[in-house]
């Protein structure tokens, strides 16, 4: 199960076996200013995975907002999703994410990236 709403989103995925996993997972995000990397979206992320709670927060700069699926698998498998486990299957709905922090950032096709955030 997912839900998207501009600026939430929550996915929800209950084991089939025991040798499948679980999560109930929420991401709240919103637009803000951070004195070093200026403009840029602050994420939280919370909720369970296997049972077991979660929650933290992280800030990507306006430049690098839209990798946020990736953030937030590699904080997943850290409180213990399964390296084969992919949050970020849900394409459609991490499409709509896409578009919104796009929006809420005001970023255009061709913005320019900060060189020291390349590699």
């Amino acid at each position: 199960m997912a839900i998207f709403e501009p600026g939430h989103l929550h996915i929800e995925r209950h084991a089939l076996n025991k040798a499948d996993y679980s999560y109930n997972l929420c991401i709240d995000y919103k637009v803000e200013q951070d004195p070093k990397e200026g403009k840029g979206m602050s994420f939280r992320m919370h909720g369970t995975i296997e049972d077991k709670p979660m929650d933290e927060t992280f800030f990507m700069p306006k430049d690098q907002a839209f990798d946020f699926a990736r953030q937030a698998s590699i904080i997943a498998q850290k409180y213990g999703m399964p390296k084969t486990a992919s949050i970020s299957s849900l394409h459609k709905i991490y499409d709509m994410m896409f578009e919104d922090v796009r929006a809420q950032l005001d970023v255009k096709s061709g913005d320019p990236v900060k060189p020291e955030h390349l590699g």
